[in-house]
């Protein structure tokens, strides 16, 4: 018995790759999130699916072990690459102990490239991704994780930067970051990726303090060699 679990790229049809599009369209049963549903079900309707909202995880990944172990050819879908803050390990954790069901990853494009790519080219050199939700990581570990990355001169993508519960979570971010790097320090921001109303903006590390990002919001704080160029935001290699 198989469970794949798909990344659906940054968030329309065109994001898929075509091994995770022929995967979809072999399934017999798709689950996910209800926002990732939704966007499988535009080209593939017929399909039988499953969905919970926020906080479900759990309860969607059994329900996928449930109907694998029924006969089913069953698809969990993700955002992204399922395989970053997605679906994947908690998946293999849940069936550790389970020799009958193998978890098959199919690769996506996380919205760190994705976005990445709108904004031109910020992970050029070492990299550092934390998300800024505290559902299953203190914020006490997570202030650690961004002081360590900012001390060692890593561009910094964050995740989930904020949400209604969270506003302030990017201003404390930033303040953190700005203990170790200066204020107008390249920064850039890509809201909606992949979806109507995609959008970027380049900005200093001052003013990445008092942006309004929501969780469709990816965030790219730039390292000390970080440049704008071409109004994008780029790290060099160090080719030249």
């Amino acid at each position: 018995m198989e469970i794949y679990v798909v990344g659906t790229g940054a968030g329309s049809e065109d994001g898929l790759t075509r091994e995770a599009r022929k995967t979809l369209e072999s399934a017999d049963l798709i689950v996910g999130y209800t926002v990732y549903t939704d966007l499988v079900k535009a080209f593939l309707p017929q399909k039988e699916y499953y969905s919970t909202g926020m906080r479900g995880e759990k309860e969607r990944c059994v329900y996928a072990i449930n109907a694998a172990r029924g006969g089913k050819r069953v698809c969990v879908v993700c955002g992204g690459d399922a395989g970053v803050y997605g679906m994947t390990s908690l998946l293999y954790e849940l069936t550790a102990d389970d020799a009958d069901i193998e978890i098959r990853a199919v690769a996506g494009v996380s919205a760190m490239l994705s976005g990445a790519a709108l904004v031109g080219a910020p992970l050029g050199h070492d990299f550092a991704v934390i998300s800024l939700s505290d559902l299953l990581t203190p914020w006490e570990t997570i202030e650690k994780r961004l002081a360590c990355a900012a001390e060692g001169d890593f561009v910094i993508c964050l995740y989930n930067p904020s949400s209604k519960n969270r506003a302030d979570y990017l201003r404390q971010a930033c303040n953190i970051i700005m203990k170790y790097r200066d204020t107008k320090i390249v920064c850039a921001a890509a809201r909606n990726i992949g979806r109507d109303g995609e959008e970027y903006a380049v900005m200093t590390l001052g003013e990445m303090a008092d942006y309004k990002a929501d969780m469709f919001t990816t965030v790219f704080i730039g390292s000390t060699k970080t440049r704008e160029i071409k109004g994008r935001m780029v790290t060099p290699r160090g080719y030249k």
